[in-house]
């Protein structure tokens, strides 16, 4: 059985910037994360955004979408051309609809944006693990989102491995210089969710708006916290959370990252 990840990506600089703790522990993934090789790879992002659950179906490489602007022109040279896996989107859309989420659609055009493709260049350099992403939607709460995950949960006997790509926190009206501390209302809310993760405190996570500190400074848009809802739903019932990674870039960007399994 996988265990499931949120991982924060925090800046697309992450794809080039050697100095960045979280650059550091995405290329130690293998050695210090999770040795398995999974059979296939889901990844849920906050930058793909709509209205209906969506998967892509892809036949063959995911394109590599440069979904970011104005930065330098070595990022938009990157490629990350793993294969597509049709059969796992078709596996996830029959899950999610049994679970009664209803229509889910099939995207055969898109491939693999910045949140998807940035952290596995750094995990799994060789991209020969079949990836297919899943949507998000910022107009449903977190609570769908864990309900989603649930649906999935079962992916995690199969030999997928589902990682929920986003922020801890992500205010971009926000951002700081590089090496700037951390305003307290990002370390707050961070060391809220740290906290509430590992205490078990898993409704409070699905009902941050009204538990967490600073939760609509840290996250005035919840795109890139939904995944960790996914993520945090697909882990199953008796869920064990562990941080495996924090860092800060830009002053108000959080690198927190988190492994949830199975309780022993």
């Amino acid at each position: 059985m996988m265990d499931t990840f949120f991982l924060s990506h925090g800046s697309p600089t992450l794809s080039i910037d050697e100095g960045l703790q979280a650059r550091r522990f995405m290329q130690s993934w293998r050695d210090q994360v999770l040795p398995e090789v999974p059979k296939a790879i889901l990844m849920v992002s906050g930058h793909w955004d709509v209205s209906e659950p969506t998967v892509n179906v892809i036949n063959g490489p995911n394109d590599t979408i440069y979904d970011f602007y104005g930065f330098p022109k070595s990022m938009y040279q990157l490629k990350y051309p793993a294969p597509g896996t049709p059969a796992l989107a078709k596996r996830v859309k029959e899950l999610l609809q049994e679970a009664g989420f209803g229509r889910v659609k099939e995207d055969k055009h898109r491939g693999l944006d910045h949140g998807a493709w940035v952290p596995l260049m750094l995990m799994y350099p060789a991209a020969d693990i079949p990836v297919c992403q899943l949507s998000v939607d910022s107009a449903k709460d977190a609570a769908y989102h864990y309900r989603m995950g649930k649906a999935l949960a079962p992916l995690k006997d199969e030999g997928v491995l589902i990682i929920g790509s986003g922020s801890a926190t992500h205010n971009l009206r926000a951002i700081g210089r590089d090496g700037a501390p951390p305003p307290s209302w990002a370390v707050d809310f961070d060391n809220w969710l740290t906290d509430a993760l590992l205490n078990g405190r898993y409704e409070d996570v699905n009902n941050y708006l009204v538990k967490a500190p600073n939760a609509k400074m840290a996250h005035p848009w919840p795109d890139h916290f939904y995944p960790l809802h996914v993520a945090l739903g697909a882990a199953g019932e008796n869920t064990k959370a562990e941080q495996v990674h924090q860092s800060w870039s830009n002053g108000t960007l959080s690198y927190s990252s988190y492994r949830f399994k199975a309780a022993e």
